[in-house]
This record gives C-alpha cells, sequence and structure tokens, in this order.
C-alpha cells in the first residue's frame, strides 16, 4: 500500500525540512571530525578513539536488531521517531552542558561522561532511523526515492558547507573548552527545529501479522539471509564499505600524530570535507536518472580503498594531507546516497525494518574494527594497518557486481 502522489509530495516536504536543518546542524555534532578531536582534546586515547568510534558505527547498528524486534509489531512508528530524536536533542544539549562546566571535572570524569552521553545520542539515532526507513518507504512513492536521495544530499552537502565555515570560526575564535559547548548546543537547537518537519507526516499503517518476542525476531533473519541473495551481497558491501567509514577517524589521529591538532587544522578538515560531499552530491543528482546503485557502489569501493594508502603517502605533506579530505567527504556521500538507496529497493514495506535491523547487526567489522585499531596500530604502525584496511574494501567488489537492485513494494 502506497500514499497518493499528492500525500507523497507533502511528506517528501517534511522529509527536505529535516535534511535542511539537519545538515546545518550536523557539522556541530560531526562524528568523522567535531566529536573524535574533542575526546583527543579531552584526554582521549587511541583505544578511548576506538571505542568511541564502536559505539558511534558499529555498536548502534547491532542495537537496531534489538529496536526492530520491537517496532515491527507497531502499526505507526511516528511517535517513536519522534521520541529517538527528542531523546538526541536532550544529548547533546547535555553535552554543551558538560563541556561548560568542564573545567571544574577531572579528565577522567569528563571522558566518562562523554562516554554516556555520546552513547545515548548515538543509539537514540539508531533506534530513531528505524522509524524513518519505515515510514519513508510508506510514505514516498517509489518513482520519487532516487530523485530525493539525490535532492537531499545535495541540501545536506550546501548546508554542511554553510556550517563547516561557521564551525571553523567557532572553534579557532572562541577558547577550549567553551567552544565545544557552543558547538554541541547550537547542534542541539538546529536537530530541535528539524524534527519540526515529522509533525506533518502523513503515515500508512504497516501490515502487522503478529507480535514476535525477540528469539522469534532473532530466528526470522538466517532464514532471510539465505533466501534473498540480494541481502547476503548487501551485508557483505557494508561490512567492507563499512570498513572506509570506520577508519575516518584514525585519519584524524594520524594528522596528529604526523602533524599536531591545532583547531585550524580540525577546522580545515571539515571544510575540505564538506566540499567533497557538496561535490559528490551535485554530480550524483545531475545523473541520478542515467545510473544506478551498483555503479555508485562500484565507484565508491575504489575511493574508499584509495583514502587510507593516499594518506600514508601525505603524511609528510600537511597541506596537502588536508586536502585528502575531499576524496574523505566524497567516499561519505556517495556511501549515504547508495546505502540507503539500496536498503530501499532490496525490501519491502513489510519487512523493511526487519532488513534494517539485519543489516545493523551484519557490520560485524565495522564494530570490531574500531575496537582493535588502536592496539593493531600500537603493535604493527599505520602503514600496516591502512594497507590492510585498503585490500579489505576492494574484496567489496565481487559481491557488489552480483548486487540487483529491483525494488519489490
Amino acid at each position: 500500500m502506497q500514499h497518493s502522489e499528492h500525500d507523497s509530495k507533502s511528506n517528501v516536504r517534511s522529509f527536505l525540512w529535516h535534511a535542511v536543518f539537519l545538515a546545518l546542524a550536523s557539522n556541530f555534532m560531526d562524528v568523522d571530525t567535531i566529536i573524535p578531536s574533542m575526546l583527543i582534546k579531552a584526554g582521549g586515547t587511541a583505544f578511548h578513539l576506538g571505542l568511541l568510534t564502536a559505539i558511534m558505527l558499529g555498536g548502534t547498528k547491532l542495537f537496531q536488531l534489538i529496536f526492530a524486534s520491537g517496532l515491527t509489531v507497531k502499526e505507526r512508528k511516528k511517535t517513536y521517531l519522534l521520541f529517538g530524536i527528542n531523546v538526541r536533542i536532550i544529548s547533546l544539549i547535555a553535552m554543551a552542558a558538560v563541556f561548560f562546566f568542564s573545567p571544574s571535572m577531572s579528565g577522567s570524569t569528563l571522558i566518562l561522561l562523554i562516554f554516556i552521553l555520546i552513547t545515548a545520542f548515538a543509539l537514540s539515532g539508531s533506534y530513531a532511523s528505524l522509524s524513518y526507513n519505515d515510514i519513508f518507504g510508506k510514505s514516498v512513492l517509489q518513482a520519487s526515492r532516487k530523485r530525493f536521495f539525490s535532492l537531499k544530499q545535495t541540501i545536506n552537502s550546501i548546508g554542511i558547507f554553510t556550517s563547516a565555515l561557521i564551525v571553523r570560526e567557532l572553534i579557532k575564535r572562541v577558547s577550549y573548552p567553551d567552544n565545544y559547548s557552543l558547538l554541541f548546543l547550537c547542534a542541539g537547537i538546529l536537530l530541535l527545529v528539524a524534527s519540526l518537519g515529522f509533525w506533518k507526516l502523513r503515515e500508512l499503517p504497516s501490515t502487522v501479522e503478529h507480535k514476535r518476542t525477540l528469539l522469534e525476531f532473532l530466528r526470522m533473519i538466517p532464514a532471510e539471509v539465505r533466501k534473498n541473495t540480494n541481502l547476503k551481497n548487501y551485508l557483505f558491501i557494508i561490512n567492507s564499505l563499512g570498513l572506509g567509514i570506520s577508519i575516518l577517524p584514525f585519519l584524524i589521529l594520524y594528522a596528529k600524530d604526523n602533524f599536531g591538532l591545532s583547531f585550524k587544522l580540525v577546522g580545515n578538515i571539515l571544510v575540505f570535507r564538506t566540499i567533497g560531499m557538496l561535490l559528490a552530491s551535485l554530480i550524483f543528482y545531475r545523473i541520478a536518472h542515467k545510473t544506478n546503485y551498483r555503479k555508485l557502489m562500484t565507484l565508491n569501493l575504489f575511493l574508499g580503498a584509495s583514502l587510507p594508502l593516499i594518506a600514508l603517502l601525505l603524511n609528510d605533506h600537511p597541506l596537502f594531507y588536508q586536502l585528502l579530505f575531499i576524496l574523505s567527504g566524497m567516499f561519505v556521500a556517495i556511501y549515504r546516497i547508495s546505502d540507503n538507496g539500496v536498503l530501499m529497493e532490496i525490501s519491502t514495506n513489510d519487512n523493511r525494518v526487519l532488513y534494517t535491523g539485519i543489516s545493523g547487526a551484519g557490520t560485524i567489522l565495522t564494530t570490531l574494527f574500531p575496537l582493535i585499531a588502536g592496539s593493531l596500530i600500537a603493535a604493527f604502525g599505520y602503514t600496516w594497518v591502512f594497507i590492510t584496511i585498503s585490500a579489505l574494501i576492494f574484496i567489496s567488489f565481487f559481491f557488489v557486481r552480483q548486487l540487483d537492485c529491483s525494488a519489490k513494494d
């Protein structure tokens, strides 16, 4: 069952409202630059960075499986979407308060509070994304999805570029820790405004056959993976390409070890990364009607595999190293467009929450790598670890070739 074209257009406007203000907020809470640099400045080690990255990327996806078991039995999910977003808003404002009062805290207390609040922020985001995907799949007509994703990513990149310039100035001109306190406060306010767009969503009820326990839900997964080759290929792809996402915070740590981590460097990296996202989004928006997600993922695996290698080549060139983050931004933008798009195409309205949960539980490498990356780097050095990651990312080429993106709603 799908909405009428009129309702679909109305819902697209609601999703775009959210996209605009989320884009403005995203750099104030960016998980690849601001949050890692925040932890490093607070005294965090490579182990702390790895643990935080695992929580933000892999850990939250694993929890999606648990969340999905409860949400699949809900006919309407708008309430749960808003709940998840509100928890994120509270976490960001609390983070602003923590940094405001951080001069009176010990380093270990500050790091502990960062972990607690970022965990709440990340888990609530994964909870909200399940409802977001389900509502989006039911509320926007299939013919409009690819165009929406490219338009959304373009809006994101323009908004992110604008906010990147603001964030760069704030982080340089306001002294630590007030600069991070101000960043998180702005992020919370902008996210609150973004959530207002969802109050007008016109949601269709999902088909709920019967309530399932978590154990019953878990038992469904092997059968779903076995019977759907697309889902199996998708799981291999997101594990491999996901390594490219999980390595990004360690590029910041690599910069710190080689050049030091000044606030000017953090701001420049943020701006260059945003330029890359904007370029990739604008290009895809122009060619969305004549390309497919398989081609996008093929391009992206080559891009992701090259990032760690280029980083190694530029270890003595701080200026050119900053430019590496243009490619990093392109990789992130294409990954987000293709990942969301493929998940929509290989799932249906009735199993979309289940597939989202499975995709979260299936990101084993993305979860484990950040946890052990600090130890691996200490034992073998950046060179060995970065080359290995590049090779693992390239493996996804064989699974991308077998992917068949044809929606079945």
